[in-house]
Formats: C-alpha cells, structure tokens, sequence
C-alpha cells in the first residue's frame, strides 16, 4: 500500500523542517519543493506536478525572509518570492489529473493594521497600510485568484512562530541574557504568538474538518504587550536586569544588524475567531506555558 504524500513548498525553514519531520512520524510521505538542490527544484515544473498529482495536501511557506532591511532589491525579493512560488504551485495544481484535496498557503498577521485599541479577527479586522501589508495582501490575492473545483483552499495569517529550536526565540532569548531584555519602544504593542506545535495541529484539525476554508488567524488566543513579553522571558530565565529599548536606539540597532523595526514595534493584536468557534483548541494558549 502506498503512502499517503504531502507536498511541503519552502519547508527547509524553522517551520518547514518541523512540519516535515511531523508529517513523517505520522506515516506520510512528504515531498520538499525548495531552492536546494537535494529537494525538488522551483524550476523543475514536471517534477513538481508529479509531486502534486495525488498529493493528500499541499503547504506553502515559501518566501524570502522579511528579517532584512526593506531596500529596493529586498522589497522586490520579498514579494515575487511569494507571488511567484504561489502561482507555480497553483499552476501544477491544474496540471493534475489527481488534484490535491488540500492547498495551504502561508500568509501573514501583519496584514492587519497596527493595533493597540481593538484585537483583528477575520471578520471584523482592518487591513493596514505600507509595504508588508501591500505583500500579504497580493500574496493572498494570487492564491485565491485560483478557482480549484476539487482542492479546498485556505490562507493562515500566520503571527510569530514561537518555538524551542528558533524563530524569534533565540534573539529575544539572547536580550535578556546580556540584560537587554527590558521593554521595546514604549512596551504597549501588542504580541499576538502563536506555538509550532499548535500551528501544525491548526494544519491537521484543516485537514480533517472538510467544511472549512478561506482565511484563518494563526495565533494564541492571548496575545500579551511586548512589556510582559520581556517580563516573561525574564523570569523564565531568572534575570533581573532588563534595559529598555527607545524608538531611536532600535532603529540605529536595526540598521546596524540589517532589520526593520518593524518586526518588533508593529502592534499585531489578532484572534484567531474562525478556529475557536470551528471548535479549535490550543495546547500552548498561554506563554508561561511555552
């Protein structure tokens, strides 16, 4: 009997090596579309249809890194990173003659405005301004630009992926270790999180529960201020001293290290409506739990 197969798109990241290792102890067999030379290749359009044909589900998380500075050249990268992998892969998926049942693709919680006065759930949330929502915004544009009568489409608006083994956590981890872990900016901008082991459970509970579709906030139910954030990690790592970071000297640490402020300041204050009513719950709900 042959395997049951995912197609996982852009999974050599910290959530693609997760999601992959997942998928195969629970006896799938996954394939990899990436920019590595060991794994099916973005231009290798005939392997990526045979990959597709007859998959169980397809996942996109490919996309370059918004962790850099917003010039021209990565602004460009950014966006047709995302554009461009998500309409090969919509492409391949009218190529199969055994469409998959399922196509996940990643999208952000940034899309939403900043926010410190009200939370953004699907329904009722405001889509911001500037070039990280313009790129959610097309992104989720040329996934449902695709019209798949036999594969069930859906869009994870994803928040910070919080984990053991990276994302954020080291460099927030790595704050307080050198007694910077005080509060960012003025500490009242919204942290809306979300665990790995809960994202990949939201992918699964998708999966299984077939009336579902369209756009769904990833993220914890509890979203905290970047004040407690640091706090947390504090006490978690039983450090007392935490100096705080003002606007100025972020923005002069975020060029130096090729970031945006951005990623830090944005106020993402998002629930995740749809799932908790689908009947949806968190293993990880609360970050003292992490």
């Amino acid at each position: 009997m042959e395997k049951k197969k995912i197609v996982l798109a852009g999974g050599t990241g910290f959530i693609g090596v997760y999601l992959k290792e997942k998928f195969i102890a629970s006896g799938y067999e996954v394939h990899v579309i990436s920019r590595q030379k060991n794994n099916i290749t973005w231009d290798d359009t005939q392997s990526i249809i045979a990959a597709i044909n007859g998959a169980e589900m397809v996942i996109n998380l490919a996309g370059k890194s918004v962790n850099c500075r917003y010039n021209e050249i990565n602004k460009h990268e950014i966006l047709y990173s995302r554009i461009q992998t998500t309409k090969i892969l919509g492409l391949a998926i009218t190529s199969c003659n055994q469409p998959p049942k399922i196509w996940i693709n990643s999208s952000t919680a940034t899309i939403y405005r900043h926010a410190e006065d009200r939370p953004m759930t699907e329904k009722n949330g405001e889509v911001g301004t500037g070039f990280s929502v313009n790129v959610a915004t097309e992104w989720e544009k040329s996934f449902f630009d695709f019209k798949l009568p036999f594969t069930r489409q859906m869009a994870l608006r994803i928040s910070i992926v919080l984990g053991k083994n990276g994302g954020v956590m080291i460099p927030y981890l790595n704050l307080v270790r050198f007694g910077l872990g005080g509060r960012q900016g003025n500490g009242k901008q919204m942290f809306s999180w979300i665990h790995l082991e809960d994202l990949y459970r939201i992918i699964c509970f998708l999966q299984q529960n077939e009336q579902l579709s369209g756009v769904f906030n990833c993220a914890s139910p509890n979203p905290i201020t970047n004040d407690i954030l640091m706090k947390s990690f504090r006490k978690t790592m039983n450090v007392s001293i935490g100096l705080p970071s003002p606007k100025l000297l972020l923005k002069i640490g975020a060029f130096l290290i090729k970031t945006e402020t951005e990623l830090i300041l944005k106020s993402r204050w998002v629930l995740p409506e749809k799932l908790v009513k689908a009947g949806f719950f968190f293993h990880f709900p609360l970050l003292m739990r992490l």
